[in-house]
């Protein structure tokens, strides 16, 4: 088996490095400097035609978008290790939140992140947008708020790679300055996630560059 992982730091390639970190299977890391347009360098361009990391090439077919990876991923490496359910009904739930998270709550972290300062200059800031995208967002957690209700973990009593995948956008939304304690569940279920060895690693790496 050859897998490799293309990432670069302070990117959405950390749910991903958190992904792989859980599943604990071998894996060859590329890091790119995107800042050095790495990303559009023509080899790299081969591999994903967007320009955009995360990329894993597993034995030598190209897969990105983040949340494709988690779920290939998951029914590759972690039905085995109970991180990704099997087949049926569970899988489904576990396809719908990772994609949620991407389409859905991901529009919302965007459009704020558009609006707020944080990617674009004052001058191209809208800020009605930017309330807009701040309640859609609060309207979002407040749905994985009441999902969390009575479960230790989204898809129930057990940790997921689905756990994995939305608690690193949750992640980025507390770098926003987005209040997650009025959302008790969600906050709890951060805790849990962030608690985790493979979390700890990852993060730890991360700091020290």
């Amino acid at each position: 088996m050859s897998l490799t992982f293309y990432y670069a730091p302070m990117s959405t390639a950390s749910i991903t490095d958190l992904v792989l970190e859980e599943l604990g299977v071998p894996v060859k890391r590329v890091k790119l400097d995107l800042k050095a347009g790495d990303t559009r360098k023509p080899d790299f361009l081969r591999i994903n035609p967007n320009g955009k990391v995360p990329v894993i090439v597993h034995d030598d077919v190209p897969i990105y978008e983040s949340a494709a990876i988690t779920m290939y991923l998951g029914e590759t490496f972690g039905v085995d290790k109970k991180l990704y359910p099997a087949s049926g009904t569970k899988r489904g739930e576990a396809m719908k939140w990772v994609v949620w998270g991407n389409v859905t709550l991901g529009d919302c972290g965007h459009r704020i992140g558009r609006n707020s300062g944080e990617w674009v200059p004052k001058d191209q800031q809208n800020a009605k947008a930017l309330e807009q995208a701040r309640k859609d967002l609060d309207d979002c957690l407040g749905i994985l708020d009441k999902a969390l209700a009575g479960r230790q973990y989204i898809l129930g009593s057990d940790y997921s790679l689905v756990d994995t995948h939305l608690n690193s956008m949750t992640d980025w939304f507390k770098y926003m300055q987005v209040d997650l304690t009025k959302f008790a569940n969600v906050a709890a279920w951060n805790t849990r996630c962030m608690n985790r060895p493979a979390y700890q690693k990852v993060m730890a790496s991360a700091n020290m560059g």
